[in-house]
């Protein structure tokens, strides 16, 4: 129904549960973007699909840490997702309970990743597409990012 009212379509999915629910959320509710979705890791036919169709995981990692899917941030999948090319944005789960907004998500995993300048761009390029807005609101915010870093390089 939220298809034919022309809403997008979001579904929380790989957070603590496994693969296949991410794959269920892309087969069976055909989502346009995954919150969470860090078990992709663990299938290598998930990730393939994850790149080519250019779907982006909405990663939290303070939330990650603190429903221990992993012990230690250090141990975090958001390099591996970058690295590998998934569209991983760094995101906040409800700070009040997990502990953090946006920006300490993103230090947190950076510090603890050894996440590079050029990750931290990548990711904030990832959030503008993973977000709904029309494509001429996106260009805007990705030739914004662009002159930051290029005002950071001079």
């Amino acid at each position: 129904r939220c298809r034919q009212l022309g809403l997008h379509l979001v579904a929380h999915a790989g957070e603590e549960g496994p693969p296949a629910y991410i794959w269920a959320a892309l087969d069976v509710l055909q989502v346009q973007r995954v919150d969470h979705g860090v078990r992709a890791l663990g299938d290598a036919a998930l990730m393939q699909r994850l790149v080519s169709q250019r779907v982006p995981l909405t990663v939290c990692p303070l939330s990650n840490l603190k429903l221990c899917g992993v012990r230690h941030l250090s141990q975090h999948a958001m390099k591996t997702l970058l690295d590998t090319g998934v569209v991983a944005t760094c995101n906040s789960d409800d700070p009040a309970y997990f502990g953090g907004y946006v920006a300490d998500n993103a230090v947190a995993v950076g510090q603890a990743l050894g996440l590079t300048a050029a990750h931290q761009v990548q990711m904030a390029a990832h959030s503008m597409a993973a977000t709904f807005a029309p494509a001429d609101a996106q260009r805007r915010w990705h030739d914004a990012l662009a002159a930051t870093v290029a005002r950071w390089e001079t």
